[in-house]
């Protein structure tokens, strides 16, 4: 069985959906997801979100959408790192009820957890906004695949391409010296 991906509208209907193992992103009002179909927790998270920004009133009803068609569940909550979110509610309206949206502090800012009815709590790796979409695309996938322990940041750190500038920053920052440069005296 493969990856569950899912866009859906914010009105939730669905736009598209499918399992087969292609990412793309999407244009907005869609929602960027991947899901473990199995949601067995081989790895540090369950799937992976790329919302368009970090405002939780505006990108939390069309995820809890999203997971609500796919899973053909409802989600009852919803838990938030309090830092890495702007505008968190304390309650989101979804078709029928409200969704408890609880923040927390000690929390990985690269996760977002939701409890559905009946099911272990879902943690999906956050993709940060503003991330380009081939990158994006790279970490959709391993955060549904890994079985490793690689955690969020590892997953993110993984898909993100490393120019020759980062490289040349890590040796300084290591204490080596870039060749062809004038010697420190």
């Amino acid at each position: 069985m493969g990856t569950r991906h899912a866009a859906l509208n914010p009105r939730g209907g669905p736009a598209a959906c499918s399992t087969s193992g292609d990412v793309a992103a999407t244009a907005p009002p869609e929602v960027r997801l991947s899901l473990d179909p199995a949601l067995g927790r081989r790895g540090a998270v369950d799937g992976a979100w790329w919302p368009y920004s970090l405002d939780a009133t505006v990108e939390l009803p069309g995820l809890i959408a999203a997971v609500d068609a796919l899973l053909d569940r409802h989600v009852l909550r919803v838990g938030l790192p309090l830092k890495a979110w702007d505008d968190i509610p304390h309650r989101v309206a979804a078709p029928g009820r409200q969704v408890k949206i609880g923040w927390f502090r000690h929390m990985d800012p690269h996760v977002v957890t939701l409890i559905p009815v009946g099911m272990e709590p879902i943690n999906l790796l956050v993709i940060p906004p503003g991330t380009e979409s081939g990158t994006a695309a790279k970490a959709l996938e391993p955060a549904v695949t890994s079985e490793a322990a690689t955690g969020p940041a590892g997953i993110l750190t993984a898909a993100s391409p490393i120019t020759s500038k980062d490289e040349e920053a890590s040796w300084e920052d290591e204490g080596g010296q870039v060749t062809g440069g004038d010697p420190v005296s």
